[in-house]
């Protein structure tokens, strides 16, 4: 079984240390949601799992199946089945999200490629799945997309491209009801296709949707509760202060 493996990891950035000693274990097919409030080093965590150059790890390790990718590079770690969804995705003129997905997708899976025909073949059916209108697909990259328009393209990609482990920061944020289900379709599908998910929201609608195996509570750098879907409704009535008290 595919596992993403975080031992003792200390991040800092600018000087300042932001994630302190934190274990989490993300395994195939398991839906793990990281709870916190704003500043607890949550968005750290994810860019730092996907190699931002600018987060210094300065303690602890990250491990898939047993081999360190610490030191690894954003890229060498895509290739290895990690991927993020951003929760501020930026816009790229004059290529299409078909164009890039299709490149994406190339870049990861060598020993498949597919030719134009054959990738558009899969791009509308997974489009269809989602139901994501497929003219989307000849649109420039996030470029005039709404918010939730950017991250129905997020769930696409990550559809597409099936990573081995998904990063979802933040994904629910600013969602009205319809683009909330277009992106709980998509992370679902995601975890029965085997992927590991870990899930980063402020908040527990989405989790009527998508049912989490574990959540935990992270504050000022730290995991100071875990639990199941439970936790999330307790944290939804009575805010992060409580748990807060044990990050101190």
């Amino acid at each position: 079984m595919a596992r993403l493996e975080i031992n003792n990891l200390h991040v800092s950035i600018d000087g300042k240390q932001i994630i302190k000693g934190l274990n989490l274990v993300i395994e195939e097919g398991q839906t793990v949601v990281l709870m916190g409030p704003n500043g607890s080093g949550k968005s750290t965590l994810a860019n730092t799992l996907m190699g931002h150059p600018s987060y210094t790890i300065d303690e602890g390790s990250i491990f898939i199946d047993g081999v360190d990718i610490t030191k690894d590079e954003a890229d060498q770690r895509a290739k290895k089945g990690v991927l993020l969804s951003f929760q501020y995705p930026v816009e790229i003129q004059g290529v299409t999200l078909s164009n890039f997905l299709r490149t994406a997708y190339n870049s990861l899976h060598p020993d498949k490629k597919l030719s134009v025909m054959d990738f558009h073949k899969l791009l509308k059916a997974k489009m269809t799945d989602l139901h994501i209108d497929t003219q989307f697909s000849t649109r420039y990259l996030n470029a005039g997309f709404s918010g939730g328009e950017k991250k129905k393209a997020e769930i696409l990609q990550l559809s597409i491209l099936q990573p081995r482990f998904a990063l979802l920061d933040e994904t629910d944020s600013g969602l009205d009801v319809d683009a909330l289900r277009v992106v709980a379709n998509g992370v679902n599908q995601l975890k029965r296709e085997g992927s590991g998910l870990l899930l980063i929201t402020h908040y527990q609608r989405i989790l009527d949707q998508v049912v989490p195996d574990i959540v935990h509570v992270l504050v000022n750098g730290k995991i100071v509760k875990t639990g199941d879907k439970e936790l999330a409704k307790e944290i939804e009535s009575t805010g992060f202060e409580g748990v807060s008290e044990n990050a101190k």
